[in-house]
């Protein structure tokens, strides 16, 4: 299994882009499905923006981690990244109708919560041991357990912004301009 995902989390951007244009195809928006959409890709993107800056490497290839992140949005769910991109691809879902919005969740939850998560929880569970489990029963997948008193992070960094979030911030405007192209 951790083959699997270590060639999934390689290739998540190439899916990410193949799970868009299944999307695109489908696509038969209307101008209340495509605002109704926006919303959620706009907060998708904004919470991308606070949990990118919330750790200094990312981008990886491999899964890794230099330390365990606990902070920022980090100390509401241990995948903010991953719950960003769902708000993304359930927003442009929306925009494009129902089947494609029923397509992507059922893809969203194969590729992420079976595949990539595990493969990522399995690697900081044996590099951060004790730290991680307890950092796992206090912090939801993609909910909040509890209110963290620690949202502020520590340390944020507005230049990985520059550096790592352009191409995604790049890949959520054009993606949601063709969408709106096909109403």
């Amino acid at each position: 299994m951790n083959k699997l995902g270590d060639l999934v989390f390689k290739l998540r951007g190439g899916i990410w882009t193949v799970l868009f244009l299944v999307i695109f195809i489908m696509a038969k928006p209307t101008w209340v499905s495509f605002l109704s959409g926006l919303i959620l890709v706009a907060a998708g993107q904004l919470f991308r923006f606070w949990a990118v800056g919330c750790i200094g490497r990312y981008r990886g290839e491999v899964v890794g981690a230099t330390k365990l992140v606990t902070t920022g949005a980090y100390a509401l769910l241990r995948n903010p990244l991953y719950f960003a991109n769902g708000l993304i691809g359930a927003g442009w879902g929306i925009m494009a109708g129902w089947k494609a919005l029923l397509f992507f969740i059922i893809a969203f939850v194969i590729v992420y919560v079976f595949i990539i998560i595990p493969r990522e929880e399995s690697f900081l569970r044996e590099k951060f041991g004790v730290e991680y489990v307890h950092y796992c029963r206090t912090t939801g997948m993609f909910y909040p357990k509890t209110f963290p008193v620690n949202i502020r992070s520590k340390k944020y960094d507005f230049s990985v912004l520059w550096k790592s979030e352009r191409y995604s911030l790049w890949m959520t405007i054009l993606g949601t301009v063709l969408l709106s192209v096909k109403i």
